[in-house]
């Protein structure tokens, strides 16, 4: 059943100022604990009497805690959220909290580790992979690394390898080496993939969720990227690498495939589909990052650019495209223990370079694991792209962090052209995610219509396993 997703907009914002009001009233409470005065401490007598009692602390004298929570607004939130809140208390974080508990007791994590880590150091292992997600083929495999690899010092070797039979494989091999004390490193990664299961709805900010249609892809990549530490988490990528794709009909039950949509007048073929292309490319990324080096806790603002140029030399050497953006991030600790709260804002490209279109698999793209993840990836695709993101992520247990996000933006004509606010989506995910490596993740989202075609909840997503690293 469609739904406006004002309403839950409403309740995740309010959910973040009940947060927010919550971490301030923990932080009055420990300032008042720590003014209050030491008890008196009487020096026992020189002639070697017993010492008199210790005087008891007057616990009902204190003074009341100041709670910026008396409001009566703040507490009818409190009222309308409670289920939210409920919710929350006793089906993730109280559930949660006891089998880590009983897990711990019973060294279910010592004897997984000890299973699956092999060497006199630990520094060789495997785990099996998964990844189960609504509207696609599922996938199981292995995550193997080695580290200090081959007996070389800050020398890591990671493996992904999934495979779901007679639809799809994939993998990839990284080797990092670290040099300067950790600070840089240089990243070398092959990676290939075929799977028939890719979604395609069309292009523009008006597609629709109806006009979903299938297509294969096989995709080959190398590439080397050298990453430099310049100040705090401040980094500068660059990146070099050759990358081969191709397109052709997909096959998944019981949507069409990309061609068969498009010869029925769903949507015009795009550019690119049912071809190959070489693309030696190149890429920049520059990040201005005030918070500490690898913190994950802390308040700070991060200031992101970046551009990548791609060629199509199978075809044509005036086939040739700039992909570039930028976005900007403010970061709030709210209590210093990883209870951040963040607001994002970015701006994407894509632009020809020569005298032929770019191909569809190289436009901006909304949805995936980056932006506005309550949608597919490749759900909306277009020349530009807009989008603003509020995020709240806090720790549920020492493996384990939650986050909430919400997000409103589109994809658009060159340069944003089109740009109407009515033309904006809304898109909500919540999800949870291991600090372990590889990480397993668990997510529900959803997306909406534009704004005045009536917002309503069009598309949902739920995945469970380790994201592909494809």
């Amino acid at each position: 059943m469609a739904r406006s997703p004002i309403l839950l907009a409403t309740v995740l914002s309010a959910t973040l100022v009940s947060t927010v009001a919550r971490a301030q009233s923990e932080q009055a409470h420990a300032q008042d604990v720590a003014s209050t005065p030491p008890d008196v401490v009487t020096t026992p007598p020189a002639n070697g009497e017993p010492s008199p009692k210790r005087r008891l602390p007057d616990y009902e004298g204190r003074p009341p805690v100041a709670d910026p929570d008396d409001g009566v607004g703040l507490w009818l939130l409190r009222i309308l959220l409670s289920p939210l809140y409920f919710t929350s208390e006793l089906i993730l974080r109280r559930p949660i909290g006891a089998m880590t508990i009983a897990a711990e007791r019973a060294e279910v994590p010592r004897k997984l580790y000890d299973f699956f880590v092999f060497g006199p150091d630990h520094k060789l292992g495997f785990v099996p992979a998964a990844l189960v997600e609504f509207g696609f083929n599922p996938s199981v495999g292995i995550y193997g690394w080695w580290n200090d690899a081959f007996t070389l010092p800050n020398n890591d070797l990671q493996l992904h390898y999934e495979v779901w039979p007679t639809d799809w494989l994939a993998g990839s091999i990284t080797e990092r080496i670290y040099f300067h004390d950790r600070e840089h490193s240089l990243f070398l990664r092959v990676s290939g993939v075929r799977r028939p299961d890719r979604v395609f709805y069309g292009l523009g900010p008006r597609s629709l969720q109806s006009s979903e249609s299938r297509y294969t892809v096989t995709s080959f990549d190398a590439r080397a990227s050298l990453d430099m530490h310049v100040w705090r988490s401040s980094r500068v990528e660059t990146t070099v690498g050759l990358r081969k794709l191709g397109t052709s009909p997909g096959d998944y039950a019981p949507d069409p495939s990309l061609e068969q949509a498009a010869a029925a007048g769903v949507f015009a073929l795009p550019y690119g589909f049912n071809q190959n292309y070489l693309d030696p490319y190149g890429r920049v990324r520059a990040a201005f990052d005030t918070r500490r080096e690898n913190a994950t806790t802390g308040s700070g603002v991060r200031l992101e650019v970046w551009g990548e140029e791609g060629n199509d030399v199978a075809h044509s050497p005036t086939s040739s495209w700039v992909r570039w953006g930028g976005d900007a991030t403010v970061f709030v600790d709210l209590n210093d223990h990883g209870r951040i709260l963040s607001l994002s804002a970015a701006a994407l490209f894509a632009d020809p370079l020569g005298n032929q279109p770019i191909p569809f698999t190289e436009l901006v793209m909304l949805g995936g694991d980056v932006w506005m993840r309550g949608y597919f990836e490749g759900r909306l695709l277009d020349r530009s792209a807009v989008v603003a993101q509020l995020r709240y992520g806090w720790p549920v247990a020492p493996w384990l962090n939650g986050t909430i996000q919400g997000a409103v933006g589109n994809v658009f004509g060159e340069h944003l052209t089109d740009f109407k606010p009515g033309l904006l989506r809304v898109s909500a995910a919540i999800g949870l995610s291991t600090t372990i490596n590889p990480p397993i993740e668990l997510l529900a989202g959803f997306g909406s219509e534009p704004f005045e075609d009536g917002a309503t909840i069009d598309s949902f997503r739920l995945s469970f396993g380790v994201p592909l690293s494809f």
